[in-house]
């Protein structure tokens, strides 16, 4: 991902020295190129024509015509994840700009960079129930950083410029303008933009920490006897790999990874204990019950890592890293709250601090894991393919420089857990809202904002089906994914939750699915079933032998479950494993 300091400052020539009357589409076209965006993801509509019939004047904009609004946003948000980038999508008025609602709320959760771009009936006809009339402004207000209604065409530039630097300011996250479709259809004067930079050269300021702040945390950290760090998806964001294996081993300090921190920090690293949460690690969990105190950087303690949050990490205290006020305190209060860019924390505390020895902390967290080795891996049927065993075979094969993209549910929590992490943003997931569906299309966004990158879906049976059109824009594009589907036959999680906590019923959870095999050849592409455990390796070999894309039909056991699960109400101590 690229930093706030390496963002894209290539020059665009857009138009004569002489200013010009030019529409409002045109203009929007020329905004999103002086932004610096080459690809974006959209479906058209009645009021978006105008924008339409300019772009084919762009040859710079590559415009990717999804087959459902939502996985536009997915794939905008999949590719701003892989790249650092602003991503980006379009949609016309009422349902299509609704479409993108599921999209944007992922990407709100999770600080993700995106501008989306909704189509709106003309000024004089908004607040009269006209045709494909939506209050988008008012719907997506809770679930964006901004959203913002262009009234004139001679503001159409300034906004869009607006909504870029907000999505990539301080904290990520989506932005929606909303355009009528007479600001289309009007002219305006044009800015000379001649030798602009598609992003203003001065970059926006690092957030620094206190320095009174910074020395209450270091020794907080030197008196602390069983200290943890728990790495967030800010640490992404910033790109502060270095500053934090530097910090973790100087003072020598066990790190964890939340969902979404995941590949910030190396699974081999010696200092790496996993995963924490409602189906994070149980050496993990009780590492936090035992912590006398917790760094947490770039995190939102959210109820996934603490369940029952008075009963989480009662005898530590908390150093919380955020360069959002609003998330320090609002979960558990923070004894040094540090508000700050997390690679300048860290930084500033590897300056701060002495070398440390925690060795023998370590070696208590590794006894447990080591006791908790074989939980997880119990309860598969000894016949079909292993989900553990099926990530081994990806990682092998790949050695381990595959990205993967996965949907939600059990797969997504085997794959948090079991695969071997040693490539930084190499996991990508939606870890706030949960959104079945995210997987293909955001793999899409991926794939195209990386090309040469071994880009890897791994989705359930039900979240596949959910966006399962988008695979004819795959093969619109002529993009390479390998597509694995852990198929059970069940939505996986919610029957896993009947089961411990419902007494069995099972209510509404058996899923049918297509033949993936005969849906792959409808789609122009190869597809293989595996139902026995031996053809596993096989079959990934090759989908990476295969050009093009490629459907893994994985038939696991219909019942397994994912261990250790927390007890709903209870810390995350309480487990049944």
């Amino acid at each position: 991902m690229l930093s706030n300091t390496q963002q894209d400052t290539r020059t665009f020539i857009l138009q004569s020295e002489a200013p010009e009357t030019l529409t409002g589409s045109h203009l929007l076209c020329q905004s999103l190129i002086r932004e610096g965006v080459d690809i974006f993801y959209g479906y058209p509509g009645g009021v978006l024509v105008p924008f339409y019939d300019a772009l084919t004047s762009y040859p710079a904009l590559h415009h990717v015509l999804v087959r459902h609004e939502q996985a536009a946003a997915h794939a905008a948000d999949g590719y701003a994840r892989a790249t650092g980038k602003v991503g980006v999508c379009i949609a016309t008025s009422g349902p299509g700009a609704l479409n993108l609602v599921t999209g944007l709320a992922t990407a709100y959760a999770d600080s993700i960079p995106m501008v989306a771009i909704t189509g709106q009936v003309p000024h004089d006809q908004i607040g009269r129930d006209a045709f494909q009339e939506t209050d988008i402004i008012g719907v997506t207000q809770p679930i964006t950083k901004h959203a913002m209604l262009v009234r004139t065409t001679s503001e159409l530039s300034a906004a869009i410029h607006e909504a870029f630097h907000i999505a990539r300011s301080g904290r990520p996250g989506p932005v929606v303008v909303d355009i009528p479709k007479d600001v289309l259809f009007d002219t305006a004067l044009a800015t000379t933009l001649i030798t602009q930079n598609a992003i203003d050269a001065a970059p926006a300021p690092i957030a620094h920490p206190a320095a009174y702040l910074v020395a209450q945390a270091a020794a907080l950290i030197a008196r602390a006897e069983r200290p943890l760090i728990m790495a967030g998806h800010g640490v992404i964001l910033s790109q502060a790999y270095e500053e934090l294996r530097r910090f973790a081993e100087k003072a020598h300090i066990p790190v964890i990874t939340t969902l979404l921190g995941i590949s910030a920090f190396s699974s081999a690293h010696p200092l790496f204990i996993g995963m924490p949460g409602l189906h994070g690690a149980a050496h993990v969990n009780r590492a936090i019950g035992q912590a006398d105190l917790i760094i947490g950087v770039g995190l939102r303690f959210d109820d996934r890592v603490t369940g029952n949050v008075s009963d989480f990490a009662p005898h530590a205290r908390i150093i919380h890293i955020d360069i959002d006020p609003a998330e320090i305190h609002k979960v558990k209060v923070a004894s040094v709250p540090l508000i700050a860019d997390a690679g300048a924390a860290l930084a500033a505390l590897h300056e701060r601090i002495e070398p440390l020895d925690h060795s023998e902390w370590l070696r208590e967290i590794r006894f447990w894991q080591y006791t908790d080795g074989a939980i997880g891996r119990r309860q598969f049927n000894e016949t079909l393919p292993d989900p553990i065993g099926i990530l081994t075979a990806m990682h092998e094969a790949t050695d381990g420089k595959a990205i993967l993209v996965t949907d939600v549910g059990q797969h997504q929590m085997w794959v948090a857990r079991y695969y071997p992490w040693t490539c930084h943003n190499s996991h990508i997931t939606s870890g706030g809202q949960g959104t079945m569906g995210f997987a293909l299309p955001a793999a899409l966004g991926v794939k195209m904002g990386l090309p040469d990158a071994s880009v890897w879906v791994v989705a359930g049976d039900g979240g596949i089906q959910m966006n399962i059109q988008e695979l004819a824009t795959l093969q619109q594009e002529g993009v390479d994914l390998k597509i694995v589907i852990m198929n059970n036959g069940y939505l996986g999680m919610v029957r896993q939750l009947q089961q411990f906590f419902y007494a069995g019923n099972y209510s509404e959870v058996p899923i049918s699915s297509p033949d993936y095999v005969q849906l792959a050849d409808a789609y122009g592409m190869k597809g293989i079933r595996i139902t026995r455990r031996e053809d596993v390796a096989d079959a990934i070999q090759t989908a990476m032998e295969t050009p093009g894309s490629i459907i893994l039909d994985f038939v696991i056991e219909a019942e397994a479950n994912v261990y250790p699960t927390v007890i709903p109400g209870k810390g995350i101590t309480e487990m049944i494993e």
